[in-house]
């Protein structure tokens, strides 16, 4: 592997795992970070930290001119974006590359071309993945926008064409409606991603949220199966499993496949996620987008394939071919991540800064807790609610199951309420426990079965 040094272009819990990788691969590792983040974990276990800029992001980790100093004054070899902040971001990778430094990633002009919803569907079309109904690229004003939803039948989506996180999404089931988000919808398109511009889809009722693992080296294209991420809420993802539940083996072949075809038409290099929505009616898949970078859910893949996906980005990025062949890879068992947020569920999720008192995690085997927690380690507000991730892996999902309810009794965090009531209660439920669930389920539940169990507790 032609690097020997990394620096980690990001903060919090993927900042860690970034620098466990790195260092367990025997390269030096060097953390920027805020003013604060001076007292963070990654912070305490990089070789070398160094401070860019004030707690505002956009004037520390989105700031491109201060991450490059930082990394020119280290003289490392390769920078990690991790996910969020820069990770997506075509300019940054550029002026990484242009630096005389490796972006661990794909290039600029791949994430350019799959980062932008509209180009990344067209180049899914050509490669003959299945996509949405919908507008064929960015509509150009209301008026065409309005024909096209007519033609295609409500109800439909707005989405913006940049970026994602569900923000400059809106849907719509009449004309009337259409007409009023259509604004809104490019207005927070324009404010998040500096793009107003929106497509359309027709929207798929009670669709499941099921995405493939893709590792590339530009050569040599692989999958790592996929993930189930129907638990959402307001389009965020609250809990990820793999492999997906109840999904019929032929169905699984031809979505893996069509993730490498994709990923071979771009001669992608890194890790990627490539993203479909699945009707369980007709058995149906269609493409949504590709995620040019390492997602946050990416440990429940690794526990079913035994792979690092993080250390194989960097090896990628040194120069190393991929490590293993598709017939490498197989499913292990089962495994489900719950993401735990600094959120108190009974108000609303309310974002909740603080300092944390005590910590204590389950330990034990198929548990793992990745996390930038430690006990007097103090929240700030600035940035987002992630705390950790609960990881556990058995031999099928019952059992997963189990394990999960077992350990969530056993992680406690004080100081702070956290979102680990929500997941005590998901992993009691029958719908859940059953896999009855699609990406508009958590909405309902939190307003029936969560609002009950909640009224019951205050009540008691």
């Amino acid at each position: 592997m032609n690097i020997r040094s990394v620096l980690v272009a990001n903060r919090g819990e993927i900042a860690v795992r970034i620098i466990r990788a790195a260092k367990a691969l025997g390269l030096r590792t060097v953390q920027v970070y805020s003013r604060a983040d001076a007292e963070s974990l990654p912070v305490q276990l990089a070789d070398e930290a160094i401070e860019i800029g004030p707690p505002a992001a956009k004037k520390s980790y989105l700031n491109i001119e201060a991450v490059l100093a930082a990394a020119k004054a280290a003289d490392v070899d390769a920078v990690h974006p991790g996910y969020g902040f820069l990770a997506e971001n075509a300019d940054f990778a550029d002026a990484v590359t242009a630096a005389g430094m490796k972006f661990v990633g794909p290039s600029g002009e791949a994430i350019r071309l799959l980062g932008d919803k509209v180009m990344a569907r067209q180049v899914a079309e050509k490669a003959g993945v299945p996509t949405v109904p919908g507008s064929n690229g960015r509509v150009s004003d209301l008026a065409e926008a309005t024909a096209i939803a007519a033609r295609i039948g409500f109800p439909v989506m707005l989405k913006a064409a940049a970026g994602g996180g569900g923000r400059g999404i809106r849907m719509a089931d009449s004309v009337e409606v259409f007409e009023r988000q259509f604004p809104q919808a490019s207005a927070e398109a324009a404010a998040a991603f500096g793009d107003g511009g929106l497509y359309i889809e027709k929207l798929i009722e009670r669709a499941r949220h099921i995405e493939v693992q893709i590792l590339g080296d530009g050569e040599n294209f692989v999958h790592c199966f996929e993930r189930e991420c129907s638990l959402q809420r307001r389009r965020q993802k609250v809990w990820e499993e793999a492999p997906a539940v109840g999904l019929p083996d032929n169905i699984r072949e031809r979505l893996c496949a069509s993730a490498v075809a994709l990923a071979r038409a771009v001669r992608y290099s890194g890790a990627g996620t490539v993203e479909y929505l699945y009707d369980d009616a007709t058995q149906q898949f269609y493409f949504i987008e590709v995620n040019t970078r390492i997602q946050v859910e990416h440990p429940v893949t690794e526990m079913i394939t035994g792979l690092d996906l993080v250390q194989e980005m960097l090896r990628i990025a040194g120069g190393e071919n991929l490590s293993v062949r598709q017939e490498d890879i197989r499913i292990k068992g089962h495994s489900i991540e719950c993401r735990i947020n600094a959120e108190d569920p009974l108000r609303n999720f309310m974002p909740w800064p603080g300092t944390v008192e005590t910590l204590s995690v389950p330990n034990g085997g198929g548990i793992r807790f990745d996390t930038l927690l430690f006990p007097g380690y103090a929240v700030p507000p600035f940035y987002d609610s992630l705390l950790g991730k609960l990881i556990v892996h058995d031999d099928d999902r019952a059992a997963c199951l189990d394990k999960l309810r077992d350990a969530l009794d056993r992680l406690a965090i004080t100081g702070i309420p956290t979102t680990i009531p929500l997941h005590s209660a998901l992993v009691a439920d029958p719908h859940v426990r059953a896999g009855r669930t699609h990406t508009r389920f958590l909405e309902h539940w939190l307003d029936t079965d969560f609002a009950a169990l909640t009224r019951a507790k205050e009540e008691a």
